[in-house]
């Protein structure tokens, strides 16, 4: 699924109420409705500026991996480029 400009009726980023980090919602011209959570774009965010940025590398993927050792406050669930 591509999903365009023109097919995108709006983008809401907001923190909801009685939560501390973003969500992402695109709601689509048919009504349809996605909400990614701020890790989510984040990491997608990391991985455009990366590609976008480097005078090599022209993809990258990145790969759900839960970590039992990991930073303080971070998810156990993690996107991470895959080797």
């Amino acid at each position: 699924m591509i999903v365009s400009n023109d097919e995108i009726r709006g983008v809401i980023v907001e923190i909801p109420e009685g939560h501390r980090h973003l969500r992402t919602t695109l709601v689509l011209q048919d009504g349809r409705e996605f909400t990614f959570q701020e890790a989510t774009i984040a990491n997608i965010v990391r991985a455009y500026i990366m590609v976008k940025t480097h005078p090599v590398h022209t993809a990258i993927r990145l790969t759900g991996r839960h970590l039992s050792e990991r930073k303080r406050d971070f998810a156990e669930w993690q996107l991470l480029e895959a080797s």
